[in-house]
């Protein structure tokens, strides 16, 4: 009886740990896309290789980009980014939360497609217009030299 019991007990529960993992698996928190630089890619893990990735956003030049880390689990999709790192590019990833371990990828986001993207164009200024010509400033009256006064004569 007690055998029995212990038997279920255990099936109930992996029954259990595996409707979670399915649950966790499909379900995705967020969904969404980052464009930006793919600066760093590389497969890591000792016993579950995933490909992870770090993504540099730049918002505006000149200011400091803001990183996005992100995990790729099919060999297609990192094979792209390998080919385009360094490029501007576009990832659409989903977010999973809960997942157990570091098994299924280092972040829970996990990058399902990617798009290269054209260059921005480059907003160059326009140089500031020069000054419109000014008129010659008036010149002040040159001094007059006093007019000659008559000698004076005696009587």
């Amino acid at each position: 009886m007690v055998k029995r019991f212990f038997l279920l007990f255990l099936l109930a529960a992996i029954a259990l740990v595996g409707a979670y993992l399915a649950v966790v698996f499909q379900w995705s928190y967020s969904s969404g896309e980052r464009a930006g630089w793919v600066q760093k890619f590389s497969r890591k893990g000792f016993i579950c290789k995933t490909w992870e990735g770090e993504m540099a956003m730049v918002t505006l030049p000149g200011t400091t980009p803001e990183s996005f880390d992100f995990t790729v689990r099919d060999d297609a999709v990192a094979a792209q980014i390998n080919a385009s790192v360094g490029q501007r590019m576009r990832l659409h990833y989903e977010q999973h939360i809960g997942l157990p371990g570091t098994c299924f990828g280092e972040t829970g986001y996990w990058v399902d497609s990617v798009v290269n993207v054209e260059p921005p164009v480059q907003l160059v200024p326009a140089p500031f217009p020069s000054p419109a010509p000014q008129a010659p400033a008036p010149q002040a009256p040159a001094p007059q030299a006093p007019a000659p006064q008559a000698p004076a004569t005696s009587h």
